[in-house]
């Protein structure tokens, strides 16, 4: 397997792990109404967990609501039950079809609480990235060691990695910054 190979395969790896970082950082409050805080609960529809983006149409209508309109009036009791089961403290209120929820403004201590969340979801994907640049280093060396790569490549190999690891790094420390600012505003 060519080095280019097994560098392409591994970026990929860690563009799909900064990817489901800034995915998970949507399910993290900050001081105005975001659909990204719901849209991945799961209720029980017939059955099956399904989340809710794919149940309800959500909505923002002011910055501190969210509206939850689902396709089938008949799960509303079952969206309610999983956003009160859910760690949002948010009470539902059903009006007719529709679940109105009530964003209450963040509290400072709150505020960094989340923040630390924030950091702490930032480093858990430096590690995954720092793994996958382990594994790729491990694949490299064997491949050298079996021929099919010369030491050059190896050395070219293991510093392309390095510097793709940077870069991931990088954006990872960027949005951690940039939702830690969005968190911390009034």
């Amino acid at each position: 397997m060519p080095s280019k190979r097994i560098i392409s395969e591994h970026e990929d790896k860690m563009r799909k792990a900064v990817e489901f970082f800034h995915d998970e950082l949507k399910s993290i409050r900050t001081g105005m109404a975001s659909t990204g805080l719901v849209e991945n609960l799961r209720a029980d529809y017939y059955g099956t967990p399904t989340p809710l983006k794919q149940m309800a149409t959500l909505a923002t209508p002011q910055a501190d609501k969210i509206v939850i309109k689902p396709f089938d009036p008949s799960s509303i009791k079952e969206i309610e039950k999983a956003i009160k089961n859910s760690d949002l403290s948010i009470a539902p209120i059903v009006d007719g079809k529709l679940i109105r929820l009530d964003i209450p403004p963040l509290s400072e201590e709150r505020r960094k609480q989340l923040v630390g969340q924030v950091k702490q979801l930032g480093e858990q994907t430096k590690v995954s990235i720092r793994n996958i640049r382990r594994d790729a280093n491990k694949v490299l060396e064997k491949q050298e060691k079996d021929k099919n790569i010369t030491e050059d490549d190896l050395e070219k190999g293991k510093k392309q990695i390095d510097d793709i690891i940077k870069e991931h790094t990088d954006k990872i420390d960027s949005i951690v910054k940039h939702k830690s600012e969005e968190v911390m505003l009034d």
